[in-house]
C-alpha cells in the first residue's frame, strides 16, 4: 500500500511540473505570438504548450549519479565531477522559466518589446526547455 502511495504522489508530482511546463508555454507563445506575426497560429501555441509540459515532466526530477562514500575530492574530479544531467537540468530550467518570466511580465505589464527581445525570450526557451529534455534522457537511459 505505502508503494502504491509513493508512487501515486510522485506521479501527481510530475503531472503538475508538466502543468507548471505548459502554462509557461502558453506564456511564451502568447508573448512571441503577439510579436511575431507569422507565429500567430494555433499550431504554434500548442507545440509551445506541448514542448514545455515534455521539458518540465522529463528534465527537473533528475536523480543524482551516487555518492562512492569512499572516493575522495581529487578523485570525484579525477573522474569528472559534473554531473552532465543535474547541470542541464539545472540551467535548462533556469532558462526557461528565466524566458517565461520575461514573457509574462510582458504580457502582464502590456509592454511593446523591441523584436531583439522576442526573439531572445524564444532562443533562451527553446535552448532551456531542449536542455531539459536532454537532462531527462540522460539520466533514464544511465538508470536502466
Amino acid at each position: 500500500m505505502r508503494l502504491r502511495v509513493r508512487r501515486a504522489a510522485h506521479i501527481l508530482e510530475r503531472c503538475g511540473l508538466a502543468l507548471a511546463g505548459a502554462a509557461c508555454g502558453t506564456f511564451v507563445g502568447a508573448h512571441v505570438g503577439t510579436s511575431i506575426g507569422a507565429l500567430t497560429t494555433l499550431g504554434f501555441l500548442l507545440a509551445m504548450i506541448a514542448v514545455g509540459a515534455v521539458g518540465f515532466y522529463l528534465g527537473i526530477d533528475i536523480p543524482p549519479l551516487p555518492f562512492h562514500a569512499n572516493e575522495s575530492e581529487a578523485e570525484h574530479e579525477a573522474r569528472g565531477g559534473i554531473d552532465a544531467a543535474e547541470f542541464l537540468s539545472a540551467f535548462g530550467t533556469f532558462l526557461a522559466t528565466l524566458a517565461a518570466f520575461a514573457s509574462v511580465s510582458a504580457v502582464v505589464l502590456r509592454l511593446h518589446t523591441h523584436l531583439t527581445w522576442t526573439v531572445l525570450i524564444i532562443a533562451g526557451w527553446l535552448v532551456g526547455v531542449a536542455m531539459q529534455i536532454i537532462a531527462g534522457a540522460i539520466a533514464r537511459l544511465r538508470s536502466q
